[in-house]
């Protein structure tokens, strides 16, 4: 399975009808709809499509068209998102009307390219699952402990200062995690 990072945008055009892709991790999609029909008033539809895993390593997909005919935008951009084995995205894509009716296989071919557009330039890489852990050491373990972490290159850390040493919680792949536990 692969995600990104960062968010990438690709436009492309169809019978004079513009059609806007932005690729968002899912932690960005939240109200990104509304802020996006604000930024395009003139725009149509802001289609959208999305893929994520839930706490229980399920995938979870929702998806709308947007008054768009059922199943002739969202369902495609979903379908992309499926082949192309991407998670923890959404993908929006906004439309501008140029004026010559598409067809509902115009349009399935449309919002399809334009997603495959946009991750085709974007950048993707693989998904790891994160995993949290949590230990104890004591105060003069501090030094070699940010050593270790940064040598992993582990960098979400917290830590808590107690009266008897360091409470550290960390998110890291298991194999990184492992490798931490070794040393």
């Amino acid at each position: 399975m692969k995600t990104i990072k960062e968010s990438f945008t690709f436009t492309i055009e169809v019978k004079k009808s513009k059609f806007i892709a932005y690729l968002v991790p899912i932690s960005e999609f939240k109200g990104l709809q509304n802020k996006l029909r604000e930024q395009h008033p003139k725009s149509r539809h802001v289609v959208y499509a999305l893929r994520y895993l839930n706490e229980f390593d399920q995938i979870v997909e929702n998806s709308s068209d947007d008054g768009e005919p059922k199943g002739s935008s969202a369902q495609p951009a979903l379908n992309v998102l499926r082949g192309e084995d991407i998670i923890n995205v959404a993908v929006l894509i906004v439309r501008y009307f140029g004026g010559i009716k598409l067809g509902i296989g115009g349009l399935v071919r449309a919002y399809g390219n334009a997603v495959k557009e946009v991750i085709a330039n974007s950048n993707t890489i693989f998904y790891e699952k994160m995993l949290k852990y949590s230990f104890q050491t004591s105060y003069s373990n501090i030094q070699r402990t940010e050593y270790l972490l940064n040598k992993l290159e582990i960098i979400d850390i917290e830590r808590e200062f107690l009266n008897d040493g360091v409470s550290w919680s960390i998110k890291a792949t298991q194999e990184k995690i492992d490798k931490f536990k070794e040393n």
